[in-house]
């Protein structure tokens, strides 16, 4: 069974840092793309970072420069670091996994985690 743990999240301050792990089990093929997406109260789940099999990576815009999304296959974990973090990155942090490839950036993958919780404060 398909399982993706996150963990990392919690509550810091404007300009500090998180890592964000997600532990995937269960899966009988590689995902061709995993990634991170973030969820506000009321709004669309957004992607945040992908990165595919061959390690290929795309990153969105308002967080460019300031997260980074890495792997390590042989712990099976995708990783995001989020460093300078402010008010508005504060969601519910997803992570995915998906059989079709990165692009283009979409939230419709197959598999999801639970979810860990980013809040930033001033």
């Amino acid at each position: 069974q398909v399982r993706l743990v996150e963990s990392g999240g919690g509550s810091v301050q404007a300009e500090g840092s998180l890592r964000l792990s997600c532990a995937t089990h269960g899966f009988s093929r590689w995902p061709s793309c995993k990634g991170w997406f973030r969820q506000e109260p009321g709004n669309e789940r957004e992607w945040v970072a992908v990165i595919d099999h061959a390690g290929r990576i795309s990153v969105e815009n308002s967080v460019k420069g300031r997260f980074t999304i890495s792997e390590d296959n042989a712990k099976n974990t995708l990783y995001l670091q989020m460093n300078s973090l402010k008010v508005e990155d504060t969601a519910m942090y997803y992570c995915a996994a998906d059989f079709r490839i990165c692009s283009p950036p979409r939230t419709d993958f197959a598999f999801w985690g639970q979810g860990t919780q980013v809040t930033v404060s001033s």
